[in-house]
């Protein structure tokens, strides 16, 4: 019955979308859709969601704008807002909430509807969740993969989303400060839910097992993602490109012994979608081969920002030390799996503008974000939670899902 008045909503929404965007008008941008062909992993679990949202501070952190405006170190405060979505104790009505969000046009505000409750109380007594990442692109802000928060959360997951300081669409800086900051932001956030969880009063306390946490980054979030799983940043692009200051980006290389040192082992495995970099000189065959984590790489295989053959593609080649898995939609882009779908008060617009980021050229966004939610579940189920049984559906196409490539190659290939 729940995929039949999953499947039934979906039509009438697609239907009335098309509609709205003829009459002008704006209808509910759903997170949490399930089309009828999705794979049976892309259905929400069996916990109620709950969602908070969390403003960090990071004291002392290099501020790297300041640093090239001034030609020396300067630090400051670092704030960073997290959304948080976690099991919680059933809600009667099960209305869910808005998250009112800013978009690819700046002009334009979004409203997005999804499943999980505001501010309600967590579900104790059934032990600790794994944490889990979340790291938007470049731009993009932290409800950007909202619906992989909330599915996830539903499966007994604590899931973390940033908004990546002078990364999100409205404080987007020059692209130093996110080369320099996006692996510190997920370290730094990581810790901070670990202490939260160990913290009297904290809506954490007792939920959150920090010590098996997973990564998920889009774009510029699998940038940093890589580098946490231990691939040094090549000193040669930085060495050829000067900027940020050579002394910062050092410090995320194998140039600085402080580097390995600073890796968090607390982190177990990753999922890394379209990450950039490596069609970019950021990684190497050689700083690949230091990764010894698990890995679900996701791509498109005409991915134009982060590249394919030469991108993702390649790093899942290289990645020689670690076991991995790549899942390619094939003639997808950057945005094939990762973005919610398009808003419809985009579409409302006149010219669009900012559409592109949001809908793919050949994927429908849910279904693809369904194939998404399907692997990424079966993944951290199998690295974080050790549900060996999830280990076949990792490694197979669903019935009907077709469009899609699959890869895997154990550490030492």
């Amino acid at each position: 019955m729940k995929r039949t008045r999953t499947a039934a909503f979906l039509f009438w929404a697609l239907t009335m979308s098309a509609f709205g965007a003829e009459q002008g008008t704006v209808l509910p941008n759903r997170i949490d859709l399930v089309r009828h062909d999705a794979p049976p992993l892309a259905l929400p679990g069996p916990f109620s969601v709950g969602v908070q949202t969390l403003e960090l501070s990071d004291p002392e952190r290099v501020d790297v704008l300041g640093t090239i405006e001034r030609g020396s170190v300067v630090r400051d405060e670092r704030r960073l807002t997290v959304e948080v979505w976690y099991p919680a104790v059933a809600q009667q009505d099960g209305a869910g909430t808005q998250y009112l969000t800013e978009t690819r046009n700046l002009e334009v505000m979004a409203r997005l509807h999804g499943a999980a409750a505001r501010d309600v109380e967590p579900l104790q007594g059934r032990g600790s969740f794994p944490l889990v990442i979340l790291s938007h692109g470049y731009p993009g802000n932290r409800y950007l993969m909202s619906h992989l928060g909330e599915n996830l959360a539903s499966k007994g997951y604590v899931v973390a989303s940033i908004d990546h300081t002078d990364s999100t669409y409205r404080n987007q800086q020059a692209f130093a400060s996110t080369l320099y900051n996006r692996a510190l932001d997920q370290r730094f956030v990581l810790q901070a839910l670990a202490t939260a969880g160990q913290t009297d009063g904290s809506f954490l306390q007792g939920i959150v097992d920090a010590d098996n946490t997973g990564l998920i980054g889009f774009s510029m979030g699998g940038y940093g993602l890589l580098n946490n799983l231990g691939a040094s940043y090549s000193e040669a692009m930085i060495e050829a490109n000067g900027a940020p200051p050579l002394g910062l980006l050092r410090e995320h290389t194998d140039a600085s012994p402080a580097y390995r040192q600073g890796l968090d082992a607390r982190i177990k495995a990753g999922v890394a979608i379209a990450p950039w970099g490596m069609n970019s000189g950021y990684f190497t065959p050689e700083t690949l081969r230091a990764i010894h984590l698990p890995v679900l790489f996701v791509a498109g295989t005409v991915d134009a920002t982060a590249g394919y053959e030469n991108g993702t593609r390649a790093i899942f080649e290289n990645t020689t030390g670690a076991e991995r898995t790549l899942l390619s939609f094939v003639n997808g882009g950057h945005s094939v799996a990762a973005p919610i779908p398009l808003p419809q008060e985009i579409l409302a617009t006149a010219d669009k503008s900012g559409a592109g980021h949001y809908a793919d050229a050949v994927w429908d966004s849910v279904r693809s974000n369904n194939i998404l939610a399907h692997y990424v579940t079966a993944f951290l189920d199998l690295h974080l939670k050790h549900m060996t049984e999830r280990e076949a559906a990792l490694r197979e196409i669903p019935e009907r899902s077709v469009g899609l490539l699959l890869e895997h190659r154990a550490a030492g290939e």
